[in-house]
């Protein structure tokens, strides 16, 4: 069986707890007749060049729907216009969105009047932009703390917890200093501390890394793996770059013209792309630094000797490359005790190799 077939991609959590963020039929239109294209049938069906023809509308982002489960990394990516950016700001209604729900631990924000959308915003959810939006004449605790200052936190209280916050961040010692006396992506730590000072339930972050240089780009990605796995906070990360999607993203949602093309994690998105336009998206991905011995595993055959080594399917072909070479027998993919396939030389040299195996996805 080809790996281009198996396993369909999840697009819900599926672990059973209630999503943070449930997002349904989610519209934003731009234009005179905006309220009319997600009610029209006729207009919701044109394409983004007919819709501006015809309504003189563009639809941003158009009928998305997705949760995002507690304490995951869920990456929205697409090129540019493709409208990811203007869908994590419909989360936080710094735009409005024009038809759908966005429901936030179990309430409707859409329905949310002034005060209480500040009280999300304050305690909720925070937000961390491409541009860091540091204010110049304040020192770095003063940068961090001032979300703290604008709920009405003691000053004591706050100056506490910026620096617990800059620890973590790995900002000691810079606390006095001012932004202009920081690098880059030591003002990106800024920015991250400051959303982190509040302590909220969901972290947006919408292309917070793209202006920097690459090697500092990367000790950011790695900071925000490290926080996650210390704070595990559920986080929205907004990004066009795939490399960075594939780090850091327990799913992915991926957007073309303001609609999800597919949604999953990053080995269904690379095994089983949903259409050319994905395809072309992970064609560059190393397949064996993604996929997981389920999708390159096949079904044990007669004269296979099943006492080789045992590995769990979601282990990464890269990381299991050197045991199975390594190992005179196949090596079996074990999971709760349940034998699900093997895995030998024919199939991880297949992936390595760029082929395809002879047989695959056992079971799948």
């Amino acid at each position: 069986m080809s790996t281009e077939t198996a396993a369909p991609p999840r697009q819900q959590p599926t672990d059973g707890r209630s999503p943070v963020i449930s997002v349904r039929e989610l519209w934003k239109v731009f234009g005179p007749k905006a309220d009319q294209v997600p009610r029209s049938p006729e207009l919701a069906a044109l394409s983004r060049r007919e819709l501006m023809e015809r309504a003189r509308c563009t639809a941003a982002v158009r009928e998305v729907s997705f949760d995002v489960a507690p304490g995951e990394v869920f990456v929205v990516m697409g090129l540019s216009g493709s409208g990811k950016s203007t869908l994590v700001r419909c989360l936080t209604r710094l735009v409005e969105p024009t038809a759908g729900e966005v429901v936030f631990e179990g309430e409707d924000i859409l329905h949310a009047d002034k005060k209480r959308l500040r009280e999300l915003r304050r305690h909720k959810f925070s937000m961390v932009f491409q541009h860091f939006g540091l204010l110049p004449y304040r020192r770095v605790v003063d940068n961090v703390s001032y979300g703290l200052e604008i709920r009405g936190t003691g000053r004591a209280e706050r100056i506490r917890r910026a620096m617990e916050v800059i620890e973590l961040v790995g900002l000691g010692g810079y606390e006095n200093s001012y932004p202009d006396q920081l690098s880059g992506g030591m003002q990106q730590r800024v920015g991250l501390a400051r959303a982190l000072a509040g302590d909220p339930d969901v972290l947006f972050f919408d292309e917070p890394f793209s202006a920097l240089d690459p090697l500092i780009r990367r000790d950011m990605q790695n900071e925000v793996i490290r926080l996650h796995h210390e704070v595990g906070k559920t986080m929205v990360f907004i990004t066009h770059d795939l490399s960075e999607a594939l780090k850091l993203g327990d799913r992915i949602l991926i957007m073309r013209d303001g609609r999800m093309v597919q949604c999953g994690t990053g080995d269904e998105l690379v095994g089983a792309p949903a259409d050319d336009y994905v395809r072309d998206f992970v064609r560059d991905v190393p397949r064996s630094h993604v996929l997981t011995l389920r999708w390159i595993m096949r079904a044990p055959r007669p004269d296979d000797v099943l006492d080789g080594p045992e590995l769990g399917p979601d282990v990464v072909v890269r990381d299991a490359t050197r045991v199975v070479l390594a190992a005179e027998k196949p090596v079996k993919v074990v999971a709760d005790g349940k034998l699900l396939g093997i895995v030998g030389d024919e199939e991880i040299l297949a992936i390595v190799a760029g082929t395809e195996p002879a047989g695959s996805e056992a079971g799948a």
